[in-house]
């Protein structure tokens, strides 16, 4: 178990964290530090229980937010511009809503403040027999979860979580304490109070993430938020279309 958040920075100027989602690491979001590093100083953040961060003892929203912001006063970051996508965007929102000071300007990218139906037994599944394997190659892991996972780039996305620890491959990330803290994970953030900062939240238009019904919790708990669709994309907006979805980070930090 390590013990504290783990990230990676690059540029200069104003301080900007990346949140990547369920199963993902910071690196996940490289693409979009290049396109920031040149103006901003980035973060690219593993949250709690995955990539090289602390594991925790219970998962959820809020205790994801609450080691960001003792990874933040640790890192002597007062405030900070805050991007997060699908799980790393609730946890930005619950950021967002517990400690409105620490955020300046806030991206969320393909999620909303609402709770989601969960839909990742499959994947919990395969996860579990890889690791039962004991899989002595990245060949053998991916062989393994093809056969389980029909999607490649869901397959891909977790292969990156990969790595060999005593004698075999396992997942960099905490499978049982993901598994145990699924349904918080899921949950819509707590509402404390109204977030006032700036927010855009854009949303992939060939993704079901975002949804019309879910517009008016965006307006009642982020009441300076705006919403942006970006076309030909899905739920990694930012993968499908790169220059889009950094050109509107980029308008929306700069203010």
């Amino acid at each position: 178990m390590n013990t504290t958040i783990y990230a990676s920075t690059s540029g200069q100027g104003p301080d900007v964290l990346l949140l990547h989602g369920l199963f993902g690491q910071g690196s996940n979001l490289r693409g979009i530090a290049r396109g920031l590093e040149a103006e901003f100083r980035v973060h690219c953040l593993d949250l709690p229980d995955h990539g090289r961060s602390l594991w925790l003892d219970e998962a959820s929203l809020t205790h994801y937010a609450r080691a960001i912001v003792l990874w933040m006063s640790e890192s002597d970051i007062s405030s900070a511009h805050i991007v997060g996508h699908s799980l790393g965007g609730k946890v930005a929102m619950q950021l967002a809503l517990s400690h409105a000071s620490l955020v300046n300007r806030l991206v969320v990218a393909d999620i909303a403040p609402a709770a989601y139906a969960g839909q990742h037994s499959e994947v919990f599944d395969a996860l579990q027999q890889v690791v039962e394997a004991g899989c002595q190659s990245r060949q053998a892991a991916g062989e393994l979860l093809a056969g389980l996972i029909e999607d490649p780039g869901v397959r891909g996305y977790l292969l990156m979580g990969l790595e060999r620890r005593a004698g075999a491959y396992d997942w960099r990330f905490n499978v049982q304490g993901l598994l145990r803290g699924y349904a918080q994970l899921c949950a819509a953030p707590n509402f404390d109070r109204v977030f006032t900062g700036q927010t855009l939240f854009l949303h992939g238009a060939d993704s079901g993430y975002v949804r019309a019904e879910h517009e008016s919790a965006m307006k009642q708990w982020f009441s300076e938020g705006h919403l942006v669709s970006l076309a030909k994309a899905g739920h990694w907006l930012h993968v499908d279309q790169p220059e889009a979805f950094c050109d509107q980070v980029r308008c929306h930090l700069r203010g």
